[in-house]
């Protein structure tokens, strides 16, 4: 019988060798490498008896040799082969916690890396004389309806991640408006590891980003009121470009100790919202943009997802055209702007 471990099912683990057939309910955490708390059924491969069942830390010694007994007692076999088998199946859930961090950073890193035509390519676009006119244009050609200068400055806004002082776009609307429509095709635009789509936070959610896992990157918010318990920790990421946390954990021997979380920052936060007003202590750290409710507006969307689902529209070429736009962000490097004139710049009287 094959010694491996099954994970076809995450939140039932099997591993079953020839006398015990041992199942990990509701998986393992993957967090906290220095333990590995489970709930455990063991039972016989080949017999009626009730199984086992038990939660417990495999790497807590005593814990595991209270299972231990408990096991042979209830089976009536030798406590060495259970000390085996659960050993067997101690390394197959490590080694299997490992491959799926592994999987999981992989994921969560994955970066298209241009080949040096694309570059070239890429490079090439920039130099456009009429950069602005062009990439506006191609916008509109990527699937956006209308919403022409409001689509250009979402695209700038966002291109601004990259800067030390990026900058951040609030978009109101009336309610029925659709007011994530425009910046989630915007942010098609834009690569996607580089940007970070989000509904509701909880409160402390921002501080268990690794610490340089968010900057430079774009924060896109489609409704502003699911995420007002980290409204603070967003101004802090905008104007002090870091936010820190001090908490309280247990370590290895049970003893509670302090450790300082930090995030580091910028980012650039784009967000959707009806309530103008609730939003004043943003509204200076943004750019507030008013988005097209007209029925003319209505009616160019409309008359899009109408064509779409007639299959009449090229979505290949928008495809195309969003893939430009995302190898172009791709080249762009962050450089220092310096003002000669601003040592005689003053604020009006």
């Amino acid at each position: 019988m094959a010694k491996k471990l099954n994970t076809h099912n995450p939140e039932s683990l099997e591993y079953t060798n020839e006398l015990l057939k041992q199942t990990v309910l509701g998986g393992i955490k993957l967090e906290g490498l220095d333990r590995m708390r489970v709930t455990l059924k063991v039972e016989l491969t080949d017999s009626s008896r009730p199984p086992v069942r038990h939660n417990l830390d495999l790497y807590n010694d005593n814990q595991l040799e209270k299972f231990i007994r408990k096991i042979a007692e209830k089976l009536e076999i030798g406590t060495s082969v259970i000390a085996a088998s659960l050993s067997e199946l101690t390394e197959q859930l490590e080694k299997y916690r490992l491959d799926q961090i592994k999987a999981q950073q992989t994921t969560t890193n994955e970066t298209k890396h241009l080949t040096e035509k694309e570059k070239e390519a890429a490079k090439e676009n920039l130099k456009e004389p009429n950069l602005l006119e062009v990439t506006t244009k191609d916008l509109q050609n990527t699937g956006i309806q209308g919403e022409e200068e409001n689509a250009l400055i979402l695209l700038l806004a966002m291109t601004s991640r990259k800067m030390r002082d990026p900058l951040s776009v609030i978009c109101l609307a009336r309610s029925g408006v659709g007011k994530s429509y425009l910046m989630e095709k915007v942010a098609q635009c834009i690569p996607p590891e580089e940007a970070k789509e989000h509904t509701q936070f909880s409160g402390n959610s921002f501080y268990y980003f690794k610490r340089e896992e968010i900057k430079g990157t774009v924060f896109l918010i489609e409704d502003l009121d699911g995420a007002q318990a980290v409204m603070f920790p967003i101004r802090e990421l905008q104007t002090k470009k870091r936010i820190s946390k001090t908490v309280t954990v247990k370590d290895k021997n049970g003893q509670m100790r302090t450790i300082t979380l930090i995030v580091e920052g910028p980012v650039s936060v784009i967000g959707c919202t009806t309530k103008e007003k609730i939003y004043e202590d943003n509204a200076n750290r943004a750019i507030l943009i008013y988005l097209d409710g007209s029925k003319e507006q209505d009616d160019r969307i409309m008359n899009y997802q109408k064509n779409l689902r007639a299959n009449l529209i090229d979505t290949h070429t928008e495809k195309q055209l969003q893939e430009k736009l995302q190898n172009m962000q791709r080249v762009l490097e962050p450089i220092k702007v310096v003002n000669p004139y601003a040592p005689i710049i003053d604020i009006p009287k």
